[in-house]
């Protein structure tokens, strides 16, 4: 699956099943938006994917809702 051009937003990026995610995006060539609650773990995980090459924002959120 090639995503060359595209862009992907993943909640819950930070870490776990979400960061894995996003690293497969990434690979395939897109372009990520990634959401999550802890800056401390959101940041790493966007500075990895810079490191892949691709562009990639973070943003505290929480989606949950009430």
């Amino acid at each position: 699956m090639q995503l060359v051009n595209q862009v992907a937003i993943v909640t819950g990026g930070a870490r776990g099943i979400g960061r894995q995610i996003a690293l497969t995006l990434a690979n395939a060539g897109a372009d990520l938006a990634l959401f999550d609650v802890n800056p401390q773990t959101l940041e790493p995980t966007v500075q990895e994917l810079r490191r892949l090459g691709r562009r990639a924002e973070g943003l505290v959120v929480d989606v949950r809702g009430n």
